[in-house]
């Protein structure tokens, strides 16, 4: 497997080569909005809502049409374009997308292309950028994980399958990172990692808006001490935080938790729930279209990944009102102040997460100033303030001798 990935990386950079040489020449943006087309797979409404509304509601943004199979909402500026289902049907939702998106990009030249991840949405939109003469985006949504060791960590179906870290690998999807116009990454950790390791990308940080009217904190009596909202996969390491309850309730028998998602661990997860006897303390509660409720019944947010970016998931639970107890990871301390809004774990433990659980469950007072914390903390990721990013970002597109705010 890691000889077929380098031989296919070695043949997209060539095919890249070939269409820097070969490829229409950049196509220039008159005094209008932006036509811009993205594609991409989405795992939540309120995650594509945070991308993709911001960037609607930008002025610089004239139309967003955008490639996918997921059932997305009524946007304004946004066209949803779906596969066809004969395309579908013959190879399958994700090849059927990336042929649509291929489709549509050579027949309407849009200004800007840009793929959520960069396997394998990323790679091809810088490939056709490059190939019909327009600028190229990449939304860096997963952090490093998406290149880091090969993107082993990455959960596309091809890559996922290296068995042990690639350097090469990494190496090789590093350089195609370095042939975007633009990369916008989550948090400055991420940009961090890519400046580290030599890649000299235009990055800017949108971490997503947050509709602070929507999400705002609780009151009255919250039914759970812990709430998880995400993705039940390895690389949110959630043994770990089973573990870490399991060991709170030592101290504090009556703890209660909820995990909201969906995922290929739900039975190994409840399995693991029941040889710890945490039934009666953990509900696993699916896949929930209204997760704003769920966040005002509970008190604190955790998450235990291996890796991040900065979790959507962890802002709107902040903006909600409720303290993190997260790894030092990512791009999470952005947002998390130790100490002040919530816990940042540096060691990944079962008993140095349950320690600052049980930190706050046993001290109201302060579980409440977390809580103002939190939120305050939140309101600076709100939608108005990434429509002001995604104007200087596109504003600095338009025109080379423009001055923005770039990492």
């Amino acid at each position: 497997m890691h000889f077929l990935i380098r031989m296919l990386l070695r043949v997209y950079w060539l095919a890249m080569v070939v269409t820097q040489y070969l490829g229409r020449p950049k196509k220039k943006v008159e005094n209008r909005g932006f036509h811009i087309l993205l594609t991409g797979h989405f795992f939540s409404l309120n995650w594509a809502q945070a991308h993709l509304q911001p960037l609607s509601l930008s002025p610089q943004c004239g139309r967003l049409r955008i490639v996918t199979t997921f059932p997305l909402p009524r946007l304004p500026k946004v066209e949803v374009v779906r596969p066809p289902s004969i395309l579908m049907r013959i190879f399958g939702a994700t090849p059927a997308r990336l042929m649509t998106f291929f489709a549509v990009a050579l027949v309407n030249r849009p200004d800007v292309v840009g793929g959520f991840h960069l396997l394998m949405n990323g790679m091809l939109a810088s490939l056709l950028a490059k190939m019909i003469g327009v600028r190229s985006l990449y939304f860096c949504v997963g952090g490093p994980a998406e290149i880091l060791n090969g993107g082993i960590l990455s959960e596309n179906r091809l890559f996922s399958r290296l068995k042990r870290p690639d350097p090469h690998v990494e190496k090789l999807l590093l350089k195609v990172v370095s042939t975007f116009d633009v990369v916008v990454v989550m948090g400055s950790g991420s940009a961090r990692f890519f400046r580290a390791r030599g890649v000299r990308a235009d990055f800017h940080i949108v971490s997503g808006g947050l509709d602070l009217d929507t999400f705002h904190p609780r009151a009255g009596e919250e039914e759970f001490d812990l709430i998880y909202v995400g993705r039940l996969v390895p690389i949110k390491r959630l043994h770990l935080l089973l573990e870490a309850i399991y060991v709170a309730k030592s101290v504090y028998p009556a703890i209660s938790a909820c995990v909201i998602g969906e995922g290929p661990l739900l039975q190994q997860l409840n399995e693991l729930s029941i040889r710890l006897g945490l039934q009666p303390n953990v509900k696993f509660l699916g896949y929930q279209s209204d997760v704003t409720s769920w966040l005002r019944r509970a008190k604190i947010f955790m998450l235990t990944s291996i890796s991040e970016g900065l979790s959507l998931a962890m802002m709107e639970a902040m903006a909600s009102g409720l303290p993190a107890i997260v790894p030092a990871i990512g791009d999470l301390e952005d947002l998390v102040s130790d100490n002040e809004n919530g816990y940042l774990i540096s060691d990944p433990q079962p008993e140095l997460f349950a320690r600052r659980v049980l930190e706050l469950l046993t001290h109201p007072d302060k579980l409440s100033r977390f809580s103002i914390s939190a939120r305050t903390s939140a309101e600076n990721y709100s939608i108005a303030h990434a429509v002001g990013q995604w104007n200087c970002i596109l504003d600095s597109q338009r025109y080379a001798g423009c001055s923005f705010a770039s990492i």
